[in-house]
């Protein structure tokens, strides 16, 4: 048996009572971070009077090695109590628990899901939108024109949309949002839960300017509220003369045009033929 459990996004006491009750059977955790769930449960232990079996086992799983992982632990997955535990929040939303899960499910083997704190959830609930909609993005990739054209999705989502981003790369977001789109409202979110909990509410380019005048911390969700004056926040023409690779225009202008991604290159390069 198999549970998955949330845990804290930041304020320890926001745990739940069914968590510590399968921390205490538990004889394997499967951890994200092996540091940090060991941490959490220091921590519980001298605030809950948490106790959880000192023979138990504490096994790294993440992207880099679950495939490997899984051969190695699958008959103890099956014959003992094991919990999987992510970083911090909901696991397998934006987390390597995924694996397990199609490995759960493939197996036939008994698994559960708790409930528990999330961020995503939790700004949107603070954010103040009042669409019951929302698309969730997770990380845009980190650089180059991968990070340009998710981003022009996020921008084109058709309802609200959420994504996650680190201290390290939020100002660099915004210039990228201003440049496209400075008057799109957003709303952020900073540290939820924990003692500098920040929320943010106002155009991409007075936020920019406004952090920009601060030392920027703790992790961020950032909620992009949708453009309600046009169904497509940037039009063919605008997407046509982005200065940005022929490939990966044709896959915009796919998204917003009836046209096949092959459609859209030729015309990209028959006009660029024209010039």
């Amino acid at each position: 048996m198999l549970s998955f459990i949330p845990t804290p996004i930041g304020n320890p006491q926001d745990i739940t009572i069914r968590a510590l009750k399968l921390f205490e059977k538990a004889s394997l955790f499967l951890c994200e971070d092996t540091r940090q769930t060991k941490r959490l449960l220091r921590i519980l232990e001298s605030r809950f009077d948490l106790i959880y079996p000192s023979s138990a086992d504490f096994i790294s799983f993440n992207e880099h090695n679950g495939t490997q992982r899984l051969k190695e632990i699958g008959t103890r997955i099956e014959n003992e109590f094991v919990v999987y535990v992510s970083d911090a929040g909901m696991p397998v939303i934006s987390d390597p628990g995924q694996l397990l899960v199609v490995f759960l499910q493939q197996n036939q083997l008994e698994y559960d899901v708790l409930p528990g704190a999330n961020a995503l959830t939790t700004a949107y609930a603070s954010s103040g939108f009042t669409s019951g909609k929302f698309s969730f993005f997770a990380f845009l990739p980190h650089k180059g024109e991968d990070r340009r054209e998710a981003l022009v999705e996020v921008l084109n989502a058709p309802q609200n949309a959420i994504i996650y981003e680190s201290p390290h790369r939020l100002i660099k977001l915004l210039e990228e949002i201003v440049e496209m789109e400075p008057d799109r409202e957003l709303f952020l979110a900073k540290e939820l839960t924990k003692k500098f909990q920040t929320y943010y509410r106002d155009s991409a380019s007075n936020l920019l300017k406004e952090l920009s005048q601060i030392e920027i911390r703790g992790e961020w969700v950032v909620i992009f509220q949708a453009n309600s004056n046009i169904s497509k926040t940037l039009s063919y023409n605008d997407i046509l003369s982005l200065d940005i690779q022929p490939k990966v225009k044709a896959k915009l202008l796919s998204k917003i045009c009836d046209k096949s991604v092959k459609e859209c290159y030729e015309n990209i390069i028959k006009s660029t033929a024209k010039i």
